[in-house]
């Protein structure tokens, strides 16, 4: 079993691919390619955390046509976008212990921990860090468009050398 982490992928929302430059032609090819992304990564009994924003619903294409076609144990948590779109999660952040460390987990950035994991931001920024602080963006946008477990986010981690962002245009939103 493995931990996955993932965010922001807007399944049925068609105005993401313009606000976030996203490279398809339409809603249905994006859709497609981040269920393809997910379930070439997580396998059925891995558990993975999806930070918000998971999608747009309308008709027939709702979130359980979404989820039952996702591998894995989901655990969702209320992004900005999860208000009406049948999510009904709760869960706004959760604390996880992974290796010795504890994790912040939320949809919108902060740095409450010393380690913290969110989404939001789309392609603004991959890792943020401040003093000893740090916060990671798993949004899909800045993952290849799929969900990353946590070598990966640490990978990412070392890379950023001083405080400041890695990836994307590299502006903090976490007012937004």
């Amino acid at each position: 079993m493995k931990y996955w982490f993932t965010g922001d992928d807007h399944f049925n929302h068609s105005n993401i691919i313009k606000y976030c430059s996203r490279p398809f032609r339409n809603v249905d090819v994006m859709d497609n390619v981040l269920i393809k992304r997910w379930n070439e990564r997580v396998k059925a009994d891995d558990i993975v955390i999806h930070v918000g924003d998971f999608g747009f619903f309308r008709g027939h294409k709702n979130y359980q046509y979404y989820i039952g076609q996702l591998n894995g144990t989901k655990v969702i948590l209320r992004g900005n976008h999860d208000n009406n779109n049948g999510v009904r999660t709760n869960i706004e952040s959760i604390v996880m212990e992974y290796g010795g460390v504890d994790w912040w987990i939320q949809h919108r950035p902060v740095l409450k921990f010393k380690h913290n994991i969110c989404g939001h931001v789309h392609d603004h920024w991959k890792v943020w860090k401040s003093h000893d602080k740090v916060c990671v963006n798993v949004g899909v946008d800045v993952w290849d468009y799929r969900p990353v477990d946590i070598q990966e986010i640490m990978k990412a981690i070392s890379e950023v050398k001083e405080d400041g962002y890695s990836g994307g245009s590299d502006i903090p939103d976490s007012a937004a």
